[in-house]
């Protein structure tokens, strides 16, 4: 698998656990922070390799050292962000987030960089080589070119996949409604389906999803799992019982588990198992990029964990 995972890359600052903001200058004393990559192209490239596929990432970071980190820790994660532009003119896109005991993540954050990105020629010609083209908020290219890079990659032969970064909302749909049909796979959470939609039913939110043109519609639902739904079937998988530390990065990494699974000519259900398991294993730490696991790891924690 040689995947091209192009479009939001995000710093990540967590500090955990925080139970409340201190009022005026007050402080708090926490057990950890750090600094992670993430965002709807990077983080789900992270897992991606850690499965063992073949990542490069394209998109945007200032020429600040904000975008030194975050380009040094996907290399460091066996990611290749070779196609990463660097921008003077704004800053690189920052979240800081501020964990809480259950796992919740309010954010605070800067789109910076990733804001106003148009892929060059180098780009495009890198989805011609790749076999997977994942775009990770597409939102911010618009349907008209989102579909353009879909179709390029189609045409090389290779599977295309997408994730929204933003909240659902009609609108948005609408502005990135021309891509659903280049889209094979697309991997919202269960509040965006409905937010797009207007459909309370997360089936049928999905198939309405389906019938504007996506493929297949692979969704993720917090603790009750995720559901596979196309216009022949819907598979429920449930979700693994762990103690969540954070949520950061955990859909990034349900969807780069699902499209390994994919990759590797797993079923659907069997893909979004392994979705699910590096879900979990993200969620036992902190940031996105948590877990040394590896594939083989991957498996052996859904063959030997209990779901909810």
């Amino acid at each position: 698998m040689r995947a091209l995972c192009l479009g939001v890359h995000v710093l990540d600052v967590l500090a955990r656990p925080v139970q409340e903001i201190p009022a005026g200058q007050g402080s708090q004393l926490l057990e950890e922070i750090r600094a992670v990559p993430a965002g709807t192209a990077a983080g789900t490239a992270i897992t991606l390799a850690k499965l063992g596929a073949e990542v490069r990432t394209a998109g945007a970071v200032g020429s600040d050292p904000l975008g030194d980190l975050l380009l040094t820790l996907l290399r460091g994660c066996g990611v290749r962000p070779d196609l990463v532009a660097r921008r003077d003119d704004v800053q690189t896109s920052a979240s800081v987030l501020p964990i809480r005991p259950n796992g919740d993540r309010p954010a605070l954050h800067v789109i910076g960089a990733n804001g106003g990105w148009v892929p060059g020629e180098d780009v495009r010609a890198a989805i011609g080589e790749s076999t997977h083209l994942h775009l990770g908020g597409p939102e911010f290219l618009g349907g008209e070119l989102a579909l353009e890079l879909l179709t390029l990659a189609r045409d090389a032969g290779a599977t295309t996949s997408a994730d929204v970064l933003a909240d659902g909302d009609p609108g948005l749909l609408e502005w990135i409604a021309p891509a659903l049909p280049g889209i094979d796979h697309l991997l919202p959470n269960d509040a965006q389906v409905r937010g797009f939609t207007g459909e309370e039913d997360l089936v049928a939110g999905c198939r309405a999803l389906v019938a504007r043109g996506a493929g297949t519609v692979a969704v993720t639902r917090g603790a009750d799992g995720a559901l596979v739904v196309t216009a022949e079937e819907v598979l429920e998988v449930p979700a693994f019982a762990i103690d969540v530390v954070d949520t950061s990065g955990c859909g990034d990494a349900f969807s780069a588990g699902y499209l390994r699974g994919l990759a590797l000519g797993r079923d659907p259900r069997g893909s979004a198992i392994l979705g699910s398991a590096c879900a979990a294993l993200v969620a036992g730490g902190l940031g996105s990029d948590h877990g040394a696991f590896d594939l083989a790891a991957a498996d052996a924690f859904a063959a030997g964990t209990p779901t909810r």
